[in-house]
């Protein structure tokens, strides 16, 4: 392994669906260097913007492989991974599965890191999941422009204008 990162995400939608947005934290151990990240889209789902948010920091690992913790407050993305439930709908080619552009593409940079994950409570005075929070709802709330392609494709509802 060349190293050590904590990444620290959340996802938010106004509405579910509705404008979303994610915020990422990456902290790599032994230094004093500190990142964030975000960026919003003008329709999506909650789900969608936690698991993107575990995606782009992933992919933005320029070191391979790295040794990451993940820490979330989504159960959704957690238990789908550590369960390995998302494993076995990939055999079964993701059939009838929500989001499953998202996790083919979590699967492909998972593999090329040693990704373990923890969860934390959300909304429960963790510094950088607040902070994450923060700008995740910041990324939804400043009229994205970003388009969730798969999702807008994919979804019945009408698009905003």
């Amino acid at each position: 392994m060349r190293g050590r990162i904590n990444i620290y995400t959340d996802g938010s939608s106004l509405g579910n669906p509705g404008p979303g947005g994610y915020g990422i934290i990456m902290e790599w151990e032994g230094k004093k260097y500190v990142k964030e990240f975000s960026d919003g889209f003008r329709l999506t789902t909650n789900n969608r913007m936690e698991l993107l948010a575990v995606i782009v920091a992933l992919e933005t690992l320029k070191k391979q492989p790295m040794e990451v913790m993940v820490y979330s407050d989504s159960k959704y993305v957690i238990d789908s991974v550590q369960k390995k439930w998302v494993f076995a709908w990939e055999k079964k080619a993701f059939k009838d599965k929500k989001n499953s552009d998202l996790w083919q593409r979590y699967l492909q940079i998972h593999r090329k890191h040693k990704v373990n994950f923890h969860w934390i409570k959300g909304h429960n005075d963790h510094p950088q999941n607040e902070r994450c929070d923060q700008l995740a709802v910041k990324a939804a709330k400043q009229s994205p422009v970003n388009v969730d392609a798969f999702f807008e494709q994919n979804h019945n509802k009408p698009l905003p204008s």
